[in-house]
């Protein structure tokens, strides 16, 4: 699957925003970012006058999607948000999407990830979140909680068995207070380990947001037990001042302690 290359945004969260919603996803863009649609050389950044109702942040926060390329290149190609690249870079690098597969992806909205694995041949996307996400064809999107008492059974229903592949692109609203940030998303991160935990098969593989410093000494000594192969990663689609990481979890040990 193709995908942007060449220099790395700036600063920014995870999800972002993409097209509109119910975009069907495309092949990926063919231009390099910095390139325009027909890969010739992109004019100049995107420059905004002083609106009265915009805070000098909301400002700079449009200014910088208005000029980010992987913004550009997933309103061009159709995928929910700018993060869709980011599985499909981890998918290059950990080959963790294949034909045939059972996927669950935690904390999905606006959708990009679900996109992604469908569009590589999942056999079936379960996708779920607190917030209502618009249709996406080849997957099933629930909207709730998946700490629920009755989620795990009610999703492996879904699934139609254990889960090949469990997805966590969660992220707290961050407070710019560093040592609260990182306690938040690790905290997420550890919740969404104890759920793929339950319900993954065996073999299977679980991907989640960190920051940097990566998974705290119990998570990770976690994951190493359960996984053969446990690695961090941060994908190229990952803004170069953001300080998120992805642990990627291989080869699921099945005992359910």
């Amino acid at each position: 699957m193709k995908r942007p290359t060449g220099s790395r945004p700036g600063k920014g969260k995870g999800k972002g925003t993409g097209s509109g919603p119910g975009a069907s996803p495309g092949q990926g863009p063919a231009a390099r970012p910095g390139t325009g649609p027909s890969g010739g050389v992109r004019a100049g950044a995107v420059k905004l006058r002083r609106a009265r109702k915009l805070t000098p942040a909301s400002q700079r926060w449009l200014t910088r999607q208005l000029n980010d390329p992987y913004v550009q290149a997933a309103q061009r190609e159709g995928w929910r948000s700018r993060a869709a690249y980011k599985l499909i870079e981890l998918d290059e690098r950990f080959k963790l999407l294949k034909p045939d597969q059972r996927v669950l992806d935690l904390g999905a909205a606006p959708g990009g990830w679900t996109q992604v694995a469908v569009k590589q041949g999942a056999r079936i996307v379960v996708g779920i979140d607190l917030l209502e996400i618009e249709p996406i064809p080849g997957s099933v999107l629930i909207q709730g909680d998946f700490l629920d008492d009755s989620m795990p059974d009610r999703l492996r229903e879904l699934l139609g068995g254990d889960a090949d592949l469990v997805l966590s692109d969660m992220a707290p609203n961050t407070t710019g207070h560093a040592n609260t940030d990182h306690i938040r998303i690790m905290a997420l991160a550890e919740t969404a380990l104890d759920f793929a935990l339950g319900v993954l098969a065996p073999g299977g593989a679980f991907v989640a947001k960190v920051f940097q410093g990566g998974s705290e000494r119990g998570m990770l000594e976690l994951l190493k037990r359960h996984f053969t192969q446990v690695r961090h990663a941060k994908p190229p689609a990952s803004r170069k001042d953001s300080s998120e990481l992805y642990v990627v979890a291989q080869g699921y040990r099945a005992s359910r302690d």
